[in-house]
């Protein structure tokens, strides 16, 4: 799964000339919460969150009356506030190249680009989704936890296992554990087309230990 397979096209972005009220008024409008911003060749420049619009004041706020903070409110720029250090991100990257820089810069939102030019926006959203539709968070069947060791082929033992009894794998998810020098895994499959008690069965000789077991 790419970044381009999850990503939303045809952005809604801004020029940095816009007005910070005018670009929460749109925000507001699309029911947005970020914006990328772009100059005339339609490549990004930088970024825009609802909360760096929220938090904009003109500097000299706290000897102004209200009516001239609004007035000022209603001439700052966008380019005063946004991040012109926005981090981006090819549109054939890997999701989880995406999933890893907006942990690691703690953003919730990358512009996606080909070619320098903008073509996309993923935001923290879309890698939620993402996720869901890994562990078939949104397709009914059995989901059933199980710990499993790092032995090289165990898993084509357990999913042959599981096909053996009738069960369609529908999601799959992998969490490694830290047990010393011992590799272990946490795998949760969601599985359609076989029962609780025939795949507990069926894959039990393969398995360390069954952790949950339950329809969904």
């Amino acid at each position: 799964m790419f970044v381009r397979d999850r990503m939303s096209r045809t952005p809604i972005t801004i020029t940095g000339d816009i007005t910070v009220i005018d670009a929460l008024n749109l925000m507001k409008a699309k029911s947005v919460r970020h914006l990328p911003v772009v100059n005339k060749d339609d490549r990004s420049v930088g970024m825009v969150s609802e909360k760096d619009l929220l938090y904009a004041s003109p500097s000299p706020v706290t000897s102004l009356n209200v009516w001239e903070v609004r007035e000022m409110l209603h001439l700052l720029t966008v380019n005063k506030v946004m991040n012109t250090k926005a981090i981006t991100i090819d549109e054939g990257a890997p999701l989880e190249e995406a999933a890893v820089l907006m942990s690691a810069n703690k953003i919730s939102a990358l512009p996606v680009t080909r070619e320098k030019s903008l073509v996309g926006i993923i935001t923290e959203t879309d890698l939620f989704k993402a996720f869901l539709n890994l562990l078939g968070g949104n397709r009914g069947g059995v989901r059933i936890t199980v710990i499993v060791s790092g032995v090289k082929g165990d898993m084509a033992k357990i999913s042959n296992a599981i096909f053996g009894c009738g069960g369609d794998i529908v999601g799959l998810g992998m969490n490694e554990l830290e047990e010393g020098d011992n590799l272990r895994w946490e795998v949760a499959f969601k599985i359609q087309g076989a029962s609780k008690e025939k795949l507990v069965e069926s894959i039990l000789p393969f398995v360390k230990k069954v952790l949950d077991v339950r329809d969904q």
